[in-house]
């Protein structure tokens, strides 16, 4: 259950039905209508709350309509016990529920073939397909959403009326609810008819496939970022859409999941979501030389059967994971990795991957990472708690959360002089495993006790009304936000979507500056020495970074991120393998603070933030930071685009020599064809029947 109130009402539904079927044999109309109006009210919430509880009837044969048709009959029940029999309120309600089942054949069938046929074979963003095809608006919200539970919902005129009719015997009043049910529910079928036929369904696949086509031929894109994967996986083409936005060759975005498309952040890039893979395989891809693919992933085939295109795995994180070396980048034509480090895990792991096919070209998602200039004068230290998440499996060097987080945590709370901690979980933290949760939650109370705590402190001084200011601004930008995102989406279709998803430029930068603005006001809106839990998407983790002085966290591609500002870090060997083999097996670690289970190693990050000049590991993280991460000049962004210039350059070079050599070979089948008895030699010369 999602909260309290959805356990009560699960409760209360649960228990609704035998207290139908006791009050309809005691038989007593009062308690019936109230079980009744008991079932309906909680089945609603439940309904709306999305809950588990629902999901689960409906696997064990205790779904929507078969509760509701229990309901009626129940209500049959309660008329026979009542002796009424021989009444025709009886044989009318029998007939009423008849009919309002036969009803919802044509209701569900009718919904279904508005979806399916609103379904596109391509859904896009950015791309006009407006001014190609024809694209009809959807049905009315009202219509489709929730259908099923609006529609059976039709049946409480009908009970209301008969339960009435029972109690002060009179059939009048009970043909009235009944009537009202079976003409509301024929006109809701009526009313759907019109949107299964004519010009209020879209064009069939082909002809959307040959605007998409149009379009292409048209935009000629050169570079494409494909992607596949669940909805919970569009973080890792998120961060690639900056890069795409910035590059120098036309880009457009390739997915293969309708809920990556609806999990995608906005972009001014074109993207076209292809589910089925014959559509991609028969697109107009003829443009494009470079493909990229930030996962390994089995329907990444469908693009690489492609051999005009050139191949390129650049990940979505640079980390000593073993994903960072998955065997199956040996398909590519070139990985593309940060730095030295990338390829040098290539070469250890010897998986297949050859030297000459990777190339470096830095992290450019790493751009608003700031370098670090010391801790401002007035302000105490902050240090930043970014622990990554259980896993799949319960290795123990997975994350520091379970074994050494209240350690680390209790450590730099009651540090001596004091710092501020950010905690910033993974957002997976807790989803797998219930240790791993309930060590989050202890986590998450000792940073509010302490925050609460250091509040009450006179030592720590508080400027009340530039907060409230702040907070004031920020409620000013949020409202800004919100009327930039608009609320129109919700109710489009993935038709209307593919119809109307160009983004609006000048608003989608106004959001960009807002966002941005927003952050600056955000750490403004309260102390800079309050302790703080960070979850959800904002404020971002590399905004974490910039108002951080120093990070504690554990084996993952945060670390390696982090190295770009070039602050102190401390990474925990939850393992316990020792820090020497520690080291040994993770580069990223390599100037770091090694902490054990205990964090009694903490000290020594908190010295070198508060001297840095005498923090011994400075050099090492400056060269660590080439090593990972590639030089700072030129720029990221310049590297990568230089490396897909280069990569279009030798696709196209492949192109016109394979063109060159099917030239020739047809040349030389056509002379061979023209001279019977003749065969044309490998020098051009003729030999045969006919020579002299």
């Amino acid at each position: 259950m999602g909260s309290a109130a959805e356990l009560a009402a699960a409760v209360l539904m649960v228990a609704g039905f035998p207290a139908l079927m006791l009050a309809a044999l005691v038989p007593s109309v009062p308690a019936f209508a109230a079980a009744a109006a008991v079932t309906y009210l909680a089945d609603h919430y439940l309904h709306r709350k999305g809950s588990y509880l629902i999901n689960r009837l409906g696997k064990v044969r205790a779904g929507l309509s078969i509760r509701f048709l229990i309901r009626q009959l129940l209500l049959v029940l309660l008329l026979a016990r009542l002796s009424l029999a021989d009444n025709l309120i009886y044989y009318g309600a029998i007939a009423c529920f008849i009919a309002f089942y036969g009803l919802q054949a044509p209701h569900g069938a009718l919904v279904q073939l508005i979806r399916n046929r609103r379904r596109m074979p391509v859904a896009t963003r950015n791309v006009d397909l407006k001014s190609r095809i024809r694209i009809p608006d959807a049905p009315p919200r009202r219509l489709l959403h929730r259908s099923a539970e609006k529609m059976l919902h039709l049946d409480l005129f009908a009970v209301a009326g008969i339960l009435l009719a029972a109690q002060v015997k009179s059939a009048l009043v009970g043909f009235v609810g009944i009537g009202i049910t079976v003409a509301v529910a024929t006109l809701y079928v009526l009313a759907l008819m019109p949107y299964v036929r004519g010009r209020k369904i879209p064009p069939n696949a082909e002809k959307v496939l040959a605007a998409v086509d149009d379009w292409l031929g048209e935009y000629k894109p050169e570079t494409v970022l494909y992607f596949s994967g669940s909805k919970d996986s569009a973080y890792q083409v998120n961060m690639w859409l900056d890069t795409m936005e910035n590059l120098d060759s036309k880009p457009l975005i390739i997915l293969r999941e309708r809920a990556i498309l609806n999990n995608l952040a906005p972009t001014t890039v074109p993207v076209i979501c292809v589910p089925g893979g014959v559509h991609l395989m028969n697109m107009d891809l003829s443009t494009v030389r470079v493909a990229l693919y930030a996962a390994n992933v089995g329907k990444n085939i469908h693009m690489l059967r492609v051999p005009t295109i050139k191949h390129v795995f650049i990940g979505h994180g640079d980390s000593d994971k073993l994903a960072s070396v998955n065997p199956y980048s040996k398909v590519y034509d070139e990985v593309w990795t940060a730095g030295r480090a990338g390829r040098d895990r290539y070469a250890i792991a010897d998986v297949g991957v050859r030297d000459e096919d990777i190339v470096e070209v830095g992290r450019p998602q790493l751009a608003p990472i700031q370098t670090w200039q010391g801790v401002p004068e007035g302000r105490i230290p902050t240090v930043l708690y970014a622990p990554t998440w259980e896993g799949w499996d319960d290795n123990p060097g997975n994350t520091s959360i379970l074994l050494a987080g209240e350690n680390i945590v209790r450590k730099l709370v009651t540090a001596d002089p004091p710092v501020r901690v950010l905690y910033k979980p993974h957002p997976f933290t807790g989803t797998r495993s219930k240790d791993a949760k309930a060590a989050h939650q202890r986590i998450t109370a000792l940073v509010r006790k302490a925050a609460a705590e250091r509040a009450a402190d006179s030592r720590f001084v508080t400027d009340s009304a530039a907060q409230a200011q702040a907070k004031t601004e920020l409620a000013r930008i949020e409202a800004r936000i919100a009327q930039l995102a608009g609320t129109g989406d919700k109710g489009r279709d993935e038709a209307e979507a593919t119809r109307d998803g160009q983004v609006d430029v000048a608003r989608h930068e106004e959001v960009a500056r807002l966002r941005a603005e927003w952050n600056e006001v955000y750490w403004r809106s309260f102390p800079t020495w309050e302790h703080r839990v960070i979850t959800g998407s904002e404020p971002r983790l590399y905004d974490c970074f910039n108002v951080s002085d120093a990070m504690v966290s554990d084996i993952s591609s945060v670390v390696s991120d982090f190295i770009a500002s070039g602050k102190p870090y401390a990474v925990t060997d939850s393992a316990e393998v020792g820090a020497e083999e520690f080291k040994r097996n993770n580069t990223a670690v390599r100037a770091a603070v090694i902490l054990s289970n205990s964090a009694d190693e903490l000290g020594e990050l908190l010295s070198a933030v508060r001297a840095p000049a005498a923090d011994p590991l400075a050099e090492d993280r400056k060269e660590l930071k080439q090593y990972l991460l590639g030089p700072d000049e030129p720029a990221s962004i310049d590297q990568f685009n230089t490396a897909v210039a280069n990569l279009a350059l030798k696709a196209e070079t492949r192109n016109v020599g394979q063109e060159s050599r099917i030239a020739a070979a047809t040349a030389e089948s056509e002379l061979a064809n023209a001279v019977p008895g003749q065969r044309v030699s490998s020098a051009g010369d003729t030999d045969g029947v006919g020579t002299g």
